[in-house]
């Protein structure tokens, strides 16, 4: 016969279950709780307290919808700016007469300040300067235009044919200038979009009339629009050839037999040559001027496109970073704000705490789940935030006011930065849950 015990059950059987106990105990005082298990004690932690766990998020929420809405505004904003420089044109550097204001004090405008026709065509010599790709020289001023009963007061450039190719310019209707109208000075002109819609609301401007400064030119092409009016935009503006300008329109000096420019834009071969190419210029200008070679006594003025463009974008840059700065301390703000309830909780659940200790947790479990919660009101808060500032972004960009450019970048190191938000501000609470005494826990009111 087997042998049983006092509950009538085989002795072998309860050795067994009881050997198998003690090693679940053994290997849960050896290993503590799982990962699995800390991360479900500390969600159903918060699920239980869905209000609070809101309201603590909330202050993340608020700082990573900052953040990501802020920088996309910023960015956008820069490439905007950036888009509006080089839409007229890249690599360019553009020469004035008149030497730059030196400590408040500048010489008199006399006839060494003027550039001229010639000064172009050294400029486009590719023996004299090889890193010059091509020469637009311009004459600008401005009168009044009227067909019908509409009129409109407009920039008038004088150009040549290549005017089109170094200013990115479109045709959307007929076409630019030839270089025998050029050369014939004739009546013809080339409106801007918002010119062309004042003047012929209805459309069909190519080959009608118009008057400009009292004589009859003939509209040859209609500008497709360049979405704005800075930068030297043309939007409201026309072209005329360039000899039409300076002989018929504005009286242009004629200067040791050459006709004056108030303008030469030069193209540099690529954005690398760009400072190359404005050292044949100052080189080229003052060898034909006789002017000193140390540029001391210039009487033209050069503006590098590609300086202008640096300067813009690091100032542009520095904006955005202080835009998200300004939106981190939100972040901050919600990091103390996750502190502070955790702080709350640990007292809450004193005896809870002292309960596990007692029935094996180490210090590493109940670390862990408070650092867990911690990060979970975080990353809830975070990707919360990420829906909402990305929706502010699209909103603003779809008012048409504000360019926005959203990035994965950005919204991975907003969402990165309320992690290690949560984290920094969970280590106090987590710790202090972590060590506690069980019986001084336990004995908690």
């Amino acid at each position: 016969m087997t042998a049983h015990d006092s509950a009538g059950e085989p002795s072998a059987v309860r050795t067994h279950e009881a050997a198998a106990l003690d090693a679940a105990i053994d290997d849960l005082l050896a290993g503590g709780i799982s990962w699995r298990e800390t991360a479900h004690f500390a969600f159903e932690t918060l699920r239980t307290n869905p209000v609070r766990t809101l309201l603590t998020a909330l202050g993340v929420l608020i700082g990573v919808a900052a953040v990501i809405a802020l920088l996309a505004i910023g960015r956008g904003s820069q490439e905007s700016i950036t888009s509006s420089i080089t839409a007229n044109g890249a690599n360019l550097i553009t020469l004035r007469p008149g030497a730059s204001t030196s400590g408040g004090v500048r010489g008199a405008v006399g006839e060494s300040d003027s550039l001229t026709m010639n000064d172009a065509e050294a400029l486009a010599d590719p023996l004299r300067a090889p890193n010059i790709a091509l020469v637009s020289p311009e004459y600008a001023g401005s009168a009044q235009l009227v067909t019908g009963s509409n009129n409109a007061n407009a920039r008038v450039t004088g150009a040549t044919p290549v005017y089109a190719e170094v200013h990115n310019t479109t045709v959307e209707e007929g076409g630019f200038l030839s270089e025998a109208q050029n050369r014939s000075a004739e009546n013809v002109v080339i409106l801007g979009a918002t010119i062309a819609t004042t003047l012929f609301p209805d459309g069909g401007a190519v080959g009608e009339q118009v008057r400009l400064n009292g004589q009859n030119f003939t509209v040859i092409g209609v500008l497709k629009s360049s979405g704005g009016t800075g930068f030297g935009s043309v939007d409201d503006g026309v072209i005329v050839p360039l000899t039409t300008a300076q002989r018929k329109l504005f009286g242009a000096r004629a200067i040791g037999g050459s006709w004056s420019v108030s303008t030469i834009v030069v193209q540099a071969t690529s954005a690398e040559t760009v400072d190359a190419a404005a050292e044949e210029v100052a080189t080229i200008l003052r060898e034909d001027h006789s002017l000193p070679a140390d540029g001391s006594g210039d009487t033209f003025s050069a503006i590098n496109q590609q300086t202008i463009l640096e300067t813009v974008t690091q100032t542009t840059q520095l904006l955005t970073l202080f835009l998200g700065a300004i939106a981190a301390i939100s972040l901050l703000v919600g990091g103390i704000g996750i502190m502070n309830i955790m702080l709350v909780s640990v007292r809450e659940r004193t005896r809870e705490i002292g309960l596990r200790k007692a029935l094996g947790a180490k210090e590493g479990d109940i670390l862990l789940q408070f650092l867990f919660e911690s990060l979970a009101l975080s990353g809830v808060g975070g990707l919360a935030g990420l829906i909402l500032g990305s929706a502010i972004a699209l909103s603003v960009n779809l008012t048409g006011l504000v360019t926005v450019s959203l990035s994965w970048d950005v919204a991975l190191l907003a969402f990165g930065f309320a992690l290690a938000v949560g984290l920094f501000f969970g280590i106090a609470p987590a710790r202090s849950a972590a060590r506690l005494d069980p019986i001084v826990a336990l004995r908690y009111e």
